[in-house]
């Protein structure tokens, strides 16, 4: 028993390989996935029996549900002796049911042959004058379109088959542009292969408005350039690492980078304070170069490689989120945050991981205010907290007296921390963050005090010069325009 899997090209009888006629001229039985193809009027009769299977799309909804009742049906008909499935295209490009029957023979001990085909890709790529080794990734265009974000580099070019309705378009549309710019010029590509063959060259938003539209349409994507990929940034990253690379990046070690991680990481924070996209855009690449740059000092030291990195948080995240990933119900971000805190926990258990204290798990190094409310927070968490924000307001008052009472200097500094630690306590029970507060205080102070500095040397003096007086009247002049 065999089953020859035979590919029929892209359309026209004139693209059928010689094998693949030799084959057909040959066999008693054939089916069809589809009767759809240009060439198939034109295939070999004599004593073949051919068996369309288009009847099967219209007695299932789902594609899933179509491509397992072909497999069934070729499958059952291998088992009785040779028979031949014909697709369009090469069985290998965009072909789901050859590889559920070549899974299904190999069980079954039927052997398979495949007899390969011109795909979409070929004619597509003259279409549209492109190179396949020029990095060209080939997708299915239905599997893109259900995800939220391309899985492309876009330093390369795309092809997207079976764009098949303006319904999977519109799907492929929204995700792409979630890494493409709206107006990104692509190229529709309907019938190749064919005579009919037509190139459309529009926008990436107005794809799926297209009329042109049918079963023989594919997408290709030009590579966006611009240094635009996760990829080239790690390869610019191993170059500066390389023996040939440059010798500050080569002498670089987890350690001696711990003070840029930190001050990359506050000028994210400055430009999320000053609401400003254009310089959050430029420091979170700065951010993101200690990441890659630990990575590649990881690599080069044989600790780990990105894709440990990626792989590690990748399921951390799936697991960590059931209600989105699994079954679980939520009834909203407190629910969410409360099974986060046990699946974190189930998680550390498995690994070995032992806490002697629930606030173990909050960085030492933390900024204090911060610390101080993951404290409080954690603690929080099963029950030891104050009953009401009226005893958090009190126990303020209660610290601050106790500085003003506090008898010498080492008592007045650990009274000052009490007061601290209980504003942020206050704090949290008014949701506000405390350490943003605080650095927006120091911000608003800053600018004030800018305002007495340039409007005192532009009246000719210095702060020096100037008295109390006129700097308190030049700060309230400040306070009243921010």
């Amino acid at each position: 028993m065999t089953l020859t899997i035979v590919g029929l090209g892209p359309g026209e009888i004139d693209d059928l390989s010689r094998r693949a006629w030799r084959t057909l001229k040959q066999a008693q039985t054939v089916y069809l996935r589809t009767a759809r193809h240009n060439c198939v009027p034109c295939l070999p009769q004599d004593s073949v029996t051919y068996h369309a299977l288009d009847h099967l799309y219209e007695q299932h909804e789902r594609f899933e549900d179509v491509y397992q009742a072909i497999v069934a049906q070729v499958l059952a008909a291998a088992r009785t002796g040779d028979v031949v499935y014909a697709v369009p295209g090469d069985p290998l490009v965009g072909e789901s049911t050859v590889a559920a029957l070549r899974a299904g023979a190999q069980a079954e001990g039927i052997a398979v042959e495949i007899v390969s085909g011109i795909s979409f890709v070929e004619p597509t790529l003259a279409l549209v004058g492109a190179d396949a080794l020029d990095g060209l990734q080939i997708l299915d265009g239905i599997a893109v379109g259900l995800m939220h974000h391309p899985p492309l580099n876009p330093d390369y070019p795309a092809l997207l088959g079976q764009v098949y309705s303006q319904a999977v378009a519109s799907n492929i549309k929204l995700t792409l542009m979630n890494q493409y710019p709206d107006d990104f010029t692509v190229k529709l590509i309907h019938g190749a292969g064919t005579e009919n063959a037509l190139v459309e060259s529009l926008p990436l938003y107005e794809i799926d408005h297209s009329p042109h539209i049918q079963h023989m349409t594919a997408l290709y994507l030009p590579a966006l350039g611009g240094m635009s990929s996760f990829e080239q940034f790690q390869e610019i990253i191993a170059h500066l690492r390389a023996p040939e690379g440059c010798p500050w990046d080569r002498k670089q070690t987890h350690l001696s980078l711990r003070q840029y991680l930190l001050e990359e990481t506050y000028e994210v924070l400055e430009a999320l304070d000053n609401e400003d996209p254009d310089a959050l855009a430029k420091e979170l690449g700065d951010l993101l170069l200690q990441v890659v740059l630990h990575t590649q000092i990881a690599i080069d030291d044989g600790e780990f490689k990105m894709t440990d990195v990626l792989s590690h948080v990748n399921r951390k995240l799936i697991h960590r989120h059931p209600h989105v990933w699994g079954d679980t119900q939520v009834s909203g971000a407190d629910e969410v945050l409360k099974n986060w805190d046990q699946l974190k926990q189930a998680e550390h258990a498995a690994q070995g991981i032992r806490r002697e204290s629930l606030l173990d798990g909050v960085p030492k190094h933390l900024p204090a205010l911060h610390q101080a409310l993951q404290y409080q927070e954690k603690a929080a968490k099963p029950g030891f907290d104050w009953p009401s924000i009226d005893e958090v307001a009190a126990k303020v008052r209660e610290e601050l007296d106790e500085v003003l009472s506090a008898p010498t200097e080492a008592a007045r500094a650990e009274e000052i921390g009490d007061l601290f630690f209980a504003l942020v306590n206050w704090a949290r029970w008014l949701k506000i963050e405390p350490e943003t507060a605080l650095r927006e205080t120091n911000a608003k102070f800053y600018r004030r005090f800018r305002h007495i500095e340039e409007t005192l040397a532009a009246r000719g003096k210095t702060l020096q010069e100037s008295t109390l007086a006129e700097m308190d009247a030049l700060w309230n002049e400040a306070k009243h325009k921010s």
